[in-house]
């Protein structure tokens, strides 16, 4: 899959380097701002219950 994004990106080296970083930000910034919180709520880490002694 990144071997066919590679091939795919237009131009020189710098340019290929420069567009797949920011290729790299958009899809962490996608994940930090929709998915994550999204997906936060039905996650069962929140539960946490400590025993009494």
């Amino acid at each position: 899959m990144y071997g066919w994004i590679w091939r795919h990106l237009p131009g020189p080296l710098y340019l290929r380097v420069a567009t797949a970083f920011v290729l790299v930000l958009a899809v962490v910034a996608l994940l930090m701002f929709v998915v994550f919180p999204w997906a936060e709520p039905k996650l069962p880490f929140n539960n946490v219950t400590t025993p009494t002694q």
